[in-house]
């Protein structure tokens, strides 16, 4: 598993900042115009399926999805190729309710020539994830 492309780099620096709850990291980790499509094919957050573009944009996502929440990943592979990386892994998400969701997924990433994520494309099942929550 190469762990060392910078945009394998990138993903796992942004995943650890979620597993940590440290949004600054994580904010840090995308460039200001970042495009994110969590998950693909659409949620509450992107109906339309445009994606989240920007830093507010992502701020709103931190905020909704992340904040309040326990979410670990388990990373399992790392395909970086060109300025992309697929990392697969499985998600554990714990809410304040004290319940649970977990779901494996495929999150690809594509980085500027700094570094910085410029798109984030994570594919997962979010139907399943609702049900499992009784929604």
């Amino acid at each position: 598993m190469d762990t060392t492309h910078p945009a394998a780099v990138a993903a796992l620096t942004a995943m650890s900042a979620v597993g940590a709850g440290d949004r600054d990291a994580w904010l840090a980790c995308y460039a200001p115009d970042a495009v994110l499509h969590d998950p693909v094919g659409g949620s509450p957050l992107d109906p339309r399926d445009a994606g989240l573009r920007g830093r507010a944009a992502l701020e709103r996502f931190w905020e909704l999805t992340v904040a309040s929440n326990e979410v670990r990943f388990e990373v399992t592979a790392v395909h970086p190729a060109g300025e992309e990386a697929a990392v697969v892994a499985s998600v554990s998400v714990r809410f304040p309710t004290g319940a649970c969701a977990g779901y494996d997924g495929v999150f690809v990433y594509r980085i500027d020539g700094d570094g910085r994520i410029v798109s984030l494309r994570a594919y997962w099942d979010l139907d399943s994830v609702l049900s499992a929550l009784g929604g």
